[in-house]
């Protein structure tokens, strides 16, 4: 990390070649990197460009305006778009070979009449419901979904290029609703056939699945979390490795006496004499409020606590005896090579995802990246 520099959030683009590989291995399927929420605040571009290199040959987004951002960057790759709204304008997606997901007839409308005005069919991706109640179009609403997209496709203003859905359970090894979901999934696939759609590509497998249920893995897997290198299963290690370290420089450093309240509230009381340390980073800058009293940082070889609420832009560690000063390295995570904490900790401290950890960390928040293996 940079003297000069306060606060960063290093990408290992090294680890994301590895994490990518790692899934790739796992699968006979084709790999979609996911790197929605700009690549899980990893970096988008980056991000696409290093699992590209390293196996992946599909990229998954949520918005348009995602999508777009990788064509503008010179990403060529197919991309699969999947929330939308039908009252959107989809000819500049349409227009760059975005492939579209669609969930319900009024979608499929949508992107059918923007496509028509561009005399340009569109790929698109029927989405179904199978448990998990969210997107996608219910069983008793699949018919409809399917005739319409045959229609669609008769007219030549739609492809349907591929159907998907998604897993409520997979980060359980032996859940049943695994099971569950891949029979109904299989039936409404009849049903898409038998109204004469005939998808080159079906998915069902996120993260979790590509790592743990090589049964859902069928023409696709979407590796979303796994990519960045966090373990999705629970109780089990696939070999990832955390591509993100979000450290700082201790902008502050105070002997304080025993018994010294800290921060708001004085909700946290130093037990001994010994230093406080001032971490420039807060909450608008993703660092969870919910974890004062519990979090630990890594700083003068060994794990501290935070002390007390975190402020929107700083927080305190208590030192205690450790021999640290004004400029010196905190790591809040990394990938726990030296035993400090990891971003899985950093989760379970603020009761939250790993996932949601990762995307709070704000853009005040520099990135630096390192590394860059490409494949051969």
């Amino acid at each position: 990390m940079p003297a000069a520099v306060t606060a960063e959030a290093c990408v290992d683009l090294d680890a994301v070649a590895s994490n990518v590989r790692l899934v790739a291995a796992r699968t006979d399927a084709l790999v979609m990197a996911v790197v929605k929420a700009d690549g899980f605040a990893h970096g988008s571009v980056r991000t696409a460009r290093t699992a590209l290199a390293n196996g992946a040959t599909w990229l998954g987004v949520t918005s348009c305006a995602e999508a777009l951002e990788l064509r503008d960057a010179g990403l060529v790759a197919p991309v699969l778009c999947w929330l939308t709204s039908p009252a959107q304008d989809f000819r500049a997606v349409i227009g760059a070979d975005v492939d579209l997901s669609v969930s319900t007839p009024v979608h499929l409308r949508s992107v059918a009449r923007d496509a028509a005005r561009l005399a340009q069919p569109a790929a698109v991706h029927l989405k179904a419901d199978t448990g998990l109640s969210r997107n996608g179009a219910r069983p008793e609403d699949w018919w409809e979904l399917v005739v319409a997209a045959r229609e669609a496709e008769r007219r030549g203003a739609v492809r349907v290029r591929g159907i998907w859905s998604h897993l409520a359970h997979a980060d359980r090894s032996a859940h049943p609703g695994v099971g569950e979901q891949v029979r109904l999934f299989d039936e409404l696939v009849g049903l898409a056939r038998a109204a004469g759609l005939d998808p080159e590509l079906l998915h069902l497998a996120n993260s979790a699945a590509a790592l743990g249920h090589p049964g859902t893995h069928y023409d696709l897997v979407r590796a979303g979390i796994a990519v960045y290198g966090v373990e999705p299963v629970e109780d089990r290690a696939f070999g990832l490795r955390p591509a993100l370290t979000l450290r700082a420089r201790l902008v502050n450093a105070k002997l304080v006496p025993s018994g010294t309240g800290v921060s708001y509230g004085h909700r946290y009381t130093t037990s001994a004499r010994g230093a406080l340390g001032l971490v420039p980073l807060g909450f608008a800058d993703g660092v969870p409020r919910a974890v004062g009293d519990r979090a630990e940082v890594w700083v003068a070889g060994g794990r501290r606590p935070v002390a007390g609420a975190v402020a929107m832009d700083q927080f305190v560690v208590d030192l205690g005896d450790a021999p640290a000063g004004i400029g010196d390295e905190v790591v809040l995570f990394g990938p726990g090579d030296r035993g400090e904490p990891t971003v899985s900790d950093w989760a379970r401290w603020a009761g939250t995802s790993p996932h949601e950890v990762l995307t709070r960390i704000g853009g005040r928040v520099p990135r630096r990246y390192v590394g860059g293996a490409r494949r051969g």
